[in-house]
C-alpha cells in the first residue's frame, strides 16, 4: 500500500501531470488530444507523463483500434482522501465556522457601534 501511495504523490507532484488529470476529469480523450493539449512538450514527453500516471494507477488506458483512451482512475485520489484528509475535515470545519461566528459578530458589533453614534 505505501509504495503504490508513493507512487501516487510522485505523479500528483508534477503540475503537467495534475494538468493532464484535470483534463480527464471532463471525461475519457484520445493520447492524441492530449498530446495537442501541451504545445510545448513533444509526444514523447506527454507519453511519459502519462505512463506515469498509469503505473500510479491514477489514468486507465484502453485501445479502440488504433486509438488509445485515457480516463481517470479516482480510487488512488479517493484514498488520499479517506487517509490524509477526512482526518482533518472535522477540524477545519469546525475552525472555519468559528471565524465566521467571529467575523459575524464584529460586523454586528460595528453596526451597532455606527447607530449608537448617529
Amino acid at each position: 500500500m505505501t509504495d503504490s501511495m508513493d507512487q501516487v504523490w510522485k505523479a500528483l507532484a508534477d503540475p503537467t501531470r495534475r494538468e493532464i488529470l484535470d483534463l480527464l476529469r471532463d471525461g475519457p480523450r484520445q493520447t492524441t488530444d492530449i498530446v495537442e493539449r501541451f504545445p510545448n512538450l513533444s509526444r514523447f514527453g506527454v507519453m511519459k507523463h502519462l505512463d506515469v500516471l498509469r503505473e500510479a494507477g491514477l489514468v486507465n488506458t484502453r485501445s479502440e483500434g488504433r486509438r488509445r483512451i485515457n480516463s481517470l482512475n479516482v480510487a488512488p485520489i479517493r484514498q488520499i482522501l479517506e487517509r490524509w484528509i477526512s482526518k482533518y475535515e472535522a477540524y477545519w470545519t469546525n475552525t472555519l465556522l468559528r471565524v465566521k461566528e467571529a467575523a459575524e459578530d464584529e460586523e454586528v458589533a460595528k453596526k451597532s457601534s455606527k447607530s449608537k453614534r448617529a
